[in-house]
């Protein structure tokens, strides 16, 4: 399996140098935003396939079938089938419901890090909107790990851009949110208090509470959110 998927890579690689002619001199492979672009979401198509692997694999090592974690979690078959296939990424309070379901730490399910620690550079964020545009559209935002490689992880610091969207479904699961909005405006929700958070305002919770996180009006919020599990 490895040597087809070295094999399926050098293939491509040939195909991605052979397209070069004279229509695109002052460009090399590794420069012409269109071959970075390209080769960019190839990459994340095939972290978001080895994502749902690695959970796949998770589920069938505890004995569930896709029902049985579907009925555990609330998280709809079709979704976690989705997830698994590579086809699809969840929102941050699912993703830690079905890393308790499968009792593993929200870093494996994020990213199981091997480093001792991490720098990760503005322009080297991992985004994980592309894994999940329908989710994207209909939960409101997407998010950039910035400690994706940070072995033994005990907190997830994200920074969420939050899209405008009418979903107004609290939430709760496990640990605790601190949030620091940088951009925009964030409507909040934490059991029975709403408020209006502004750039420079900050929260800090249990996410056992019900809970609910968006943007604030039509224009789109950006946070810093730190997570515990």
């Amino acid at each position: 399996m490895d040597e087809e998927k070295k094999l399926a890579s050098y293939e491509d690689f040939r195909e991605a140098v052979s397209e070069y002619g004279e229509e695109r001199e002052g460009h090399d492979l590794l420069t012409d935003p269109e071959a970075l672009a390209s080769s960019r979401e190839k990459a994340e198509h095939e972290e978001a396939v080895t994502h749902g692997q690695r959970l796949k694999a998770a589920r069938e090592q505890r004995g569930f079938t896709v029902e049985e974690l579907a009925s555990k979690t609330e998280i709809p078959v079709d979704v976690l089938s989705q997830l698994e296939a590579g086809e699809a990424f969840l929102p941050l309070g699912q993703l830690i419901k079905l890393s308790k379901a499968l009792s593993l730490k929200m870093a494996d399910v994020i990213s199981a890090g091997e480093e001792p620690f991490t720098i990760v550079r503005a322009d080297q964020r991992r985004s994980f909107a592309r894994f999940g545009k329908t989710k994207q559209d209909r939960h409101g935002y997407e998010y950039e790990s910035l400690a994706p490689n940070k072995k033994d992880r005990l907190m997830e610091p994200f920074i969420v851009t939050l899209n405008p969207a009418s979903a107004d479904e609290p939430s709760s699961h496990d640990g605790q949110e601190f949030i620091y909005v940088i951009e925009g405006e964030m409507e909040v929700l934490v059991g029975d208090t709403r408020d209006v958070l502004k750039p420079g305002d900050a929260i800090y919770y249990d996410s056992t509470s019900l809970h609910l996180v968006k943007a604030h009006g039509d224009k789109a919020a950006k946070i810093l959110a730190v997570l515990i599990s």
